[in-house]
């Protein structure tokens, strides 16, 4: 089991960060995402693992002027 913005998520074995965004429907372009507190590189979601029983954190990024 993830949390997931304060949210339980099922966890799937092998799951990354492209596969928690993608199971939580987040379509967002500018994310930013934390996984037990660490900062996540917007590039590398596809490749960093997700270990079970993780906290993650999503934020979207607004823009204004």
């Amino acid at each position: 089991m993830l949390i997931v913005n304060e949210e339980p998520l099922e966890y799937d074995e092998g799951m990354t960060v492209a596969d928690v965004l993608k199971k939580r429907n987040y379509i967002w372009r500018m994310l930013a995402v934390w996984v037990n507190g660490q900062f996540v590189q917007r590039g590398t979601y596809d490749k960093t693992p997700v270990p079970d029983g993780a906290e993650v954190k999503v934020i979207h990024q607004i823009a204004g002027g």
